[in-house]
């Protein structure tokens, strides 16, 4: 299955993708959705975990620390959902992004599907680049979501926009 093989890698200089998940570090991640993210601040450490035992998982790496991270839910045939996807400021404005969804898009799993998804506030542009456009057609579309998720009793509720 697509969520055991540790063998998608692509290197460039001291940077590498990899889809191995014994080179995650859970705690980055976390740190990151939950302390700088607008969609999942306040994210829980164990849901996190399953977020990523669930999915197909992208770490990005430099000389072995991990600097970036996406994840694809998807079976594999028809259908992907695209989210997660970051790269730490300290290593933003040298391409790394681009070259992290370009590494997610050429995997297997995901080549030839009929629909990937993904939700942005800020980076329509990058994603663009890639071939995402609007909705064709969003009143197709529907959800259900719990903005406050991850707050716990007590905290003050999220900004307009935030969570999402």
């Amino acid at each position: 299955m697509w969520t055991d093989d540790p063998s998608f890698t692509q290197r460039r200089g001291d940077f590498l993708i990899s889809t191995d998940r014994t080179l995650l570090d859970v705690a980055a991640v976390h740190d990151f959705l939950a302390n700088y993210s607008y969609w999942a601040a306040g994210i829980p450490r164990e849901v996190v975990q399953r977020s990523i035992d669930g999915a197909l998982c992208f770490g990005l790496y430099d000389n072995g620390r991990q600097v970036g991270f996406a994840r694809a839910v998807t079976d594999g045939a028809t259908f992907a959902w695209l989210g997660d996807v970051f790269v730490l400021e300290s290593h933003r404005g040298r391409g790394l992004s681009k070259w992290l969804l370009e590494g997610v898009l050429a995997h297997p799993a995901l080549r030839g599907l009929r629909r990937i998804l993904l939700g942005t506030r800020d980076a329509h542009g990058l994603y663009r680049r890639f071939g995402f456009t609007d909705l064709a057609d969003p009143t197709r579309f529907l959800e259900i979501w719990d903005r406050d998720a991850y707050r716990t009793p007590g905290d003050s509720p999220p900004a307009d926009g935030e969570n999402a």
